[in-house]
């Protein structure tokens, strides 16, 4: 009980600490707004980490511009358009489905469904050819299985 407050507390410091509480907006509502576009927005120097966890100066720079568009009354939608026109669509931690990102989003389903019809037509090729036509053989291949029945291995050797 008393390490899951103190990891609370340390979280809660830490989560305090990337930002100065002098850059924070004076109306709570909009600080929260802030706070969850924050989460949506990634930082441009990490690697898949939103500006809210990272520590990076363009990271700060990004959410204290985030602040003053929310100051300045935009709304989240233009706030994410003006990112997305800047940094295009790394910044977005979703990135918008569209004719740029849609090779991205369909080639793991394409190749999916491509190797599953691959296999699909080579089981079904494989048990047509599976159950191969019984042939008789000839009469010199009946001599010659005779011949290995009738004599041991170490006799063929010699």
């Amino acid at each position: 009980m008393i390490r899951r407050a103190l990891a609370l507390i340390a979280a809660a410091v830490l989560l305090t600490a990337a930002d100065d509480p002098k850059d924070y907006l004076k109306d709570p509502a909009q600080e929260e707004r802030a706070r969850s576009l924050f989460e949506q927005i990634r930082c441009v120097v990490c690697q898949n980490e939103s500006i809210a966890a990272s520590e990076a100066d363009i990271a700060h720079d990004v959410r204290m511009l985030i602040r003053e568009q929310i100051a300045a009354g935009r709304t989240d939608k233009e706030i994410k358009q003006h990112l997305y026109d800047r940094w295009g669509d790394f910044i977005l931690l979703r990135p918008r489905f569209g004719a740029r990102t849609a090779l991205l989003w369909i080639t793991p389903f394409a190749i999916v469904l491509i190797g599953g019809g691959l296999i699909f037509l080579r089981r079904r090729d494989t048990e047509a050819g599976a159950a191969p036509a019984e042939t008789e053989l000839s009469a010199a291949e009946l001599k010659a299985l005779k011949q290995l029945q009738n004599n041991p291995p170490d006799k063929l050797a010699q």
